[in-house]
Formats: structure tokens, C-alpha cells, sequence
């Protein structure tokens, strides 16, 4: 049995925990407020951009015209895990990781068992965790996070679409939390190249507002410069929802 010094001491160290602790959930919850402004800003722009890609690239006569929207043999996957610089957030950065193992041991078993599956890792906490457990990272980031913004996040996505216009990967996916509210991630499984057309259902539901637009220059321009443009639009708001994410989910942790 514990004698009373002992208590004592005990006693003193949870309440230093209890300031820390405090502490940082105020952190959290301060930057949480400047995050959720900006994934809630930026929501209704990417997914209106991605819808008109999306109709606009299931309209060409041959798909094959883009590269980006160009599918082929799923042999080569690459699998982004979007997670955290930093702990201390509940099971943020572990379930992304999860999903990536199950994705490459269960989606993608042929690819994995030839050694075509390939891991990168967005913050230093995927990196280590997968590391841990055996798995090899081909490329790792970590100081996107420092200053989030979509010009620093740009390269990133340029060099994602090279990889895939390149031929050196057939899938691109992203694994990451989506934000939800303080206290709620969805976890999301995105594929970001190729570029995911206009499901039949969708297209079939918008018939009746059909419009014979006219496009100037002409929609195979306009296709070339949009899909760039909308991917990487894409890959900044999977980055601002997976930020503010981390900080709903350390604020609750704490």
C-alpha cells in the first residue's frame, strides 16, 4: 500500500499533467477555429471544380484524350497517407495507417505480393508508425504542415500527377480524416489519379438540365487546363481536412 508521501507525489503529478494537458487543448482548440474556417471555405469551390471536371471529362468522346483521365491496369499503386507531424490525438494518425495496411494487404494483394504497392507518407507520423511495423516508405513530408497553404502544397500535388503521367504508378490513392466537427473524422479513401468520371446514376439525374453550351476556346482546352487545376485543389483540401481533423481530434484528446 502507497504510503502518504508517495499519494502525495501522486497527487502533484496528475495535476501537473492536468495544466499541461489544459494548456494544449487550448492550443488546439485556437488553431482548430483558423482550420475549420479554411476547409470550410474552401469545401463548396473544390467540390463545385470537381464536379464540372467530372462532366466535362465524361463528355469527351475518348476519354484517353487527357492523360489524367486516362484508367489503365491497376499494377503499380501508390497509397498517400495524410496523418500528423505530432501524437497526442487519440486514434487520428493509427486509423489512417490502418486503412493504408488494409488497403495493400486486401485491396490491392496481387500488387503487394509482386511489390507494386508503394507508401507515401504525409507527416512524420505514418512514416514512423508504418516503419514500425515493417512496412517500407518510398517517400516521406513533413513540412507541408508548417505553413499550410495551397502554394506550398502545390508541388506536392505536381509531383503526384508527374508520377501518374509518367506511368511510374496506374492509381493514386489518398488516405486521410476528413473534419467533421471537434469531436468527429471520417475516415476517407480517395482515388486522386485517374480521374473518377461522372457515375452513369449522376448523369442520368441531370438530363433534364442539359445545356448545349457553347466553349471557347473548346472543351478539349478547357479540360486541359481545368483537371490540373481542380487535382490539385483536390489534394489542398484533403490536407486543410485532415489539419483541422488533427486539432478537433488533440482538443477531445486533451
Amino acid at each position: 500500500m502507497a504510503n502518504l508521501k508517495e499519494i502525495r507525489t501522486r497527487i502533484t503529478s496528475v495535476k501537473s499533467t492536468m495544466q499541461i494537458t489544459s494548456a494544449m487543448k487550448m492550443v488546439a482548440a485556437a488553431k482548430l477555429r483558423k482550420a475549420q474556417n479554411a476547409v470550410t471555405t474552401m469545401r463548396p469551390y473544390a467540390a463545385k471544380l470537381q464536379e464540372i471536371m467530372q462532366d466535362l471529362s465524361a463528355s469527351l468522346e475518348d476519354s484517353n484524350e487527357n492523360i489524367f483521365t486516362t484508367a489503365r491496369e491497376p499494377k503499380k499503386i501508390l497509397l498517400v497517407a495524410i496523418t500528423s507531424n505530432r501524437g497526442l490525438c487519440g486514434a487520428f494518425n493509427i486509423n489512417v495507417v490502418k486503412e493504408v495496411i488494409r488497403q495493400s494487404e486486401k485491396t490491392y494483394t496481387s500488387q503487394m505480393k509482386k511489390g507494386q504497392v508503394d507508401f507515401f507518407c504525409i507527416g512524420k507520423k505514418s512514416k514512423d508508425i508504418l516503419k514500425s511495423k515493417g512496412y517500407k516508405v518510398k517517400e516521406s513530408e513533413s513540412t507541408v504542415f508548417d505553413k499550410l497553404n495551397f502554394e506550398n502544397a502545390t508541388p506536392l500535388a505536381e509531383k503526384l500527377m508527374q508520377y501518374f503521367a509518367k506511368g511510374d504508378y496506374d492509381k493514386i490513392m489518398l488516405v486521410y480524416n476528413q473534419f467533421k466537427n471537434a469531436a468527429v473524422q471520417i475516415l476517407q479513401s480517395e482515388q486522386f489519379l485517374p480521374v473518377v468520371e461522372s457515375s452513369p446514376d449522376k448523369t442520368a439525374e441531370k438530363e433534364y438540365k442539359h445545356v448545349d453550351y457553347i466553349f471557347e476556346p473548346g472543351k478539349k482546352e478547357i479540360i486541359t487546363e481545368l483537371i490540373p487545376k481542380s487535382l490539385k485543389i483536390q489534394f489542398y483540401k484533403a490536407l486543410l481536412d485532415s489539419f483541422a481533423a488533427e486539432h478537433g481530434a488533440r482538443m477531445t484528446a486533451m
